[in-house]
């Protein structure tokens, strides 16, 4: 729920009516709505997978059908039982010569409706295969004759090469759980938190919550599920993020690590040109279940539109430029030509130019994009002036493909001093210098002056899976595909043909200077108070966690645990607590978890102006510590044994709280577990570093646990236990930060 604070910002006036409320129009309008844009998204996707030749099948597959129709017609069989003979009477009499003609047409109408009958039996019958939840419960490792048989008739129903979208059509809509579930996992939940009489007291608050006002909530979201797709994800992007009137840098974004601005702008261009058809594979869940795509639709040509009272997500069909930045100056930098997308070469060029040009930016332009940084009210107010002054560089920027960042100044690992130059390195991409970076953007390329890349990532219009998807291809198509000369230049030629990028000129007015002097002071403000760490754990990694049979994510989320809160007593309880998170995110996993629903419930009440002590205490509760393992989905794109150096480092995000942590990690191979860790220096409860070194010793002594606990069973079955067991350590002085090795992301 440590998000779900940022909703704040949508508080109606309430009653202390907390009896029974009548039919609320709003709440039944704001339902509508969520429906109706449920079933807009529905119809552009249908209508783009028409124009792409992808929906509702291929082409192919209608033809096939209507030849072997067709076939069994010239071999005087009737494979439609007569129904083609009665659209062959309804259909107009051109004379005798245009019999034939006739029976074509019957023909292919008769194999268009079954082709269609066809097609949508597949997806009745593949989404009732994919409500299935029973193989989320097995044991790891452990899979029964009827998972195997349902994992069979997906792969059946799936057809033999899904694309990207393929499944949407398919997949099942959101279940809302049951309250009363939902208010037991959330006492659960909080009890080993909360004192004797903290508990008691928020207890007799959910007692009261379920008699008084549970029931009228819970048939609200009941209805909107029927209505809508999914009874939470709208209100979730517009309540969470796009009613924030909060700084979007740190609060509402994060970063990415990995020179190249020429290869890597060619590889994102080349990703989104997959994206547009469909090549993208869908991602799977735990290698069976199809997971929703819609959030890759709004990567590319994205912007967020500051508003008065909340923002809104723009998102453009097609983009054929970047907005560039560089000392201060914004360009416009064209991608494409008629012939099709420019080649890194030519791109590197392009960049060349904008790095060799000498003038200098205008008055105030150079601090510009402080704006994006600055709290969204302010910020919507100046853009109206902007928009009137200087809507051609404004359109430039907001309808670019993605925004990019020449940074003139070096960052990334280095071999002299490897921790400090990580932390600056995850400083600089999550809040840069505070007018170096267009927030608003859905992404930000940034490349630093010594080739070292890395992304700023909006967070509203996707979670950290998709861009992460991206920025996997990415790198490997700039390195292991698209390579470079053996001067360091991109492949290929230039193209002298080119124009040279045009430079954007804004027309400022006077009454904006002192905005933009404020967003600026306010943004180095947020900026400088950000404490981020960045270690690579390499004592050991992913491997050394499935030897002892546990789920290597919740192993490092009771991990965490543990390091927050330093109590060694914990130790004894860790498998336990291993199983307990393991089962809590596979309820998640299946639309059971607790916290949307509990958000869901909130908003309902609000929309009602229904008072629920309850729910009140739910959403104001501070949660401290936000955490968030960044997946590597494309194992197959880097071979972590053979180019070790090739290795992403991840990414982090700020804080949820200001007394709190945000806290990323990744398994980089089987061997190295990367930690992001983010606090503000203004609290004095928090400390990077400090949490950096209980974390490392909190991994320490659970994997000591474990040893200890497999020697004892070696000697109490008489076993010799002297040597090394194959599960021990790495050698590593306790207490000692393992050395990190220089990668060239």
């Amino acid at each position: 729920m440590a998000e779900a604070h940022q909703a704040v910002g949508f508080r109606p006036s309430l009653t202390s009516d907390a009896g029974e409320v009548e039919l609320s129009a709003p709440m039944l309008q704001e339902i509508y709505l969520s429906g109706l844009r449920s079933w807009k998204r529905h119809l552009s996707r249908f209508w783009n997978d028409f124009l792409t030749g992808v929906f509702p099948a291929s082409p192919l597959s209608w033809l096939f059908l209507f030849s072997a129709i067709q076939l069994a017609w010239f071999l005087q069989l009737d494979p439609s039982l007569g129904l083609m003979e009665k659209i062959k009477e309804l259909l107009p009499d051109w004379g005798g010569q245009h019999h034939r003609l006739r029976g074509v047409l019957a023909a292919a109408l008769f194999a268009s409706c079954l082709w269609g009958a066809l097609i949508f039996t597949l997806h009745v019958a593949l989404r009732l295969l994919l409500s299935y939840h029973g193989w989320l419960l097995q044991p790891h490792g452990a899979t029964s004759s009827r998972t195997k048989t349902w994992l069979a008739l997906v792969h059946i129903f799936s057809g033999r090469h899904p694309m990207l979208f393929s499944y949407q059509r398919s997949l099942p809509r959101q279940p809302v759980p049951s309250v009363q579930d939902t208010v037991r996992k959330y006492l659960e939940s909080v009890r080993p938190v909360l004192s004797d009489e903290d508990f008691d007291w928020t207890a007799a608050l959910a007692r009261e919550f379920l008699r008084l006002q549970a029931s009228l909530l819970q048939w609200y979201l009941q209805l909107k599920s029927w209505w809508a797709s999914n009874y939470v994800s709208d209100w979730w992007e517009e309540f969470v993020y796009l009613r924030s009137r909060n700084s979007l840098m740190v609060n509402s974004n994060y970063y990415m690590m990995a020179a190249r601005a020429g290869n890597a702008v060619h590889a994102l261009l080349l990703y989104r040109h997959r994206l547009n058809r469909q090549e993208i594979l869908p991602t799977l869940l735990m290698g069976m279940r199809p997971l929703c795509s819609a959030q890759y639709e709004k990567i590319f040509n994205t912007t967020r539109i500051p508003g008065v009272h909340k923002d809104h997500i723009r998102h453009l069909r097609d983009s054929r430029h970047v907005a560039v930045f560089h000392r201060g100056r914004f360009f416009r930098v064209g991608t494409h030509t008629q012939s099709g997308l420019l080649s890194p070469r030519a791109l590197e060029q392009q960049f060349q130019r904008i790095l060799d040009d000498p003038s200098p930016a205008c008055p105030h332009e150079e601090h510009l994009a402080a704006l994006t940084a600055a709290p969204r009210d302010m910020w919507a107010q100046v853009r109206r002036s902007l928009k009137t002054q200087a809507q051609e560089a404004l359109e430039a920027v907001e309808g670019a493909a993605f925004f990019v960042s020449l940074d003139s100044e070096p960052a990334g690992l280095t071999r002299e001093d490897p921790a400090a130059s990580l932390d600056a390195y995850a400083h600089a991409l999550l809040a840069g210098r505070g007018h170096d970076r267009w927030f608003d953007k859905s992404f930000s390329l940034i490349v630093f002056s010594n080739g070292k890349l890395g992304l700023s990532v909006e967070h509203s219009w996707a979670d950290c899976p998709i861009s992460g998807h991206m920025w996997e291809f990415t790198l490997a198509t700039e390195c292991f595909q698209l390579g470079y000369a053996a001067d360091g230049h991109c492949k290929g030629h230039p193209d002298l043909s080119l124009p040279q990028p045009q430079r954007l000129h804004w027309d400022l007015p006077d009454k904006i200077h002192l905005s933009i002097s404020l967003a600026l002071r306010g943004a180095k403000t947020l900026s400088g108070n950000i404490d981020c760490h960045v270690f690579p754990f390499s004592h050991f990694g992913k491997s050394f966690i499935k030897r002892w049979h546990l789920s290597s994510d919740s192993f490092i989320q009771m991990a965490l645990q543990l390091a927050y809160f330093r109590d060694p007593q914990c130790l004894a309880l860790f498998r336990l607590a291993v199983d307990k998170h393991q089962a809590l995110l596979k309820a998640a996993m299946s639309g059971q978890g607790v916290d949307r629903h509990l958000f869901a419930l909130y908003i309902v009440s609000q929309f009602l102006h229904l008072q629920s002590p309850f729910l009140d205490q739910v959403h104001s509760e501070q949660w401290q510590l936000a955490t968030s393992q960044i997946p590597v989905q494309q194992i197959h794109l880097f071979d972590a044994h053979s180019y070790p150096d090739y290795v992403s480092s991840g990414g982090g995000f700020g804080p949820a709280d200001d007394h709190g942590y945000g806290v990323s990690y990744i398994f980089m191979g089987d061997d190295v577990i990367t930690f992001h860790i983010s606090s503000k220096k203004s609290s004095t409860r928090t400390d990077s570093h400090r949490l950096g070194q209980h974390i490392e010793d909190a991994l320490l002594d659970v994997a000591a646990l474990f040893q200890e606990g497999q020697r004892l069973k070696r000697r109490g079955l008489g076993e010799d236990d002297s040597g090394h067991s194959r599960d021990s350590l790495p050698c590593h002085t306790r207490g000692s930060r393992a050395p990190t090795t220089a990668t060239n992301f």
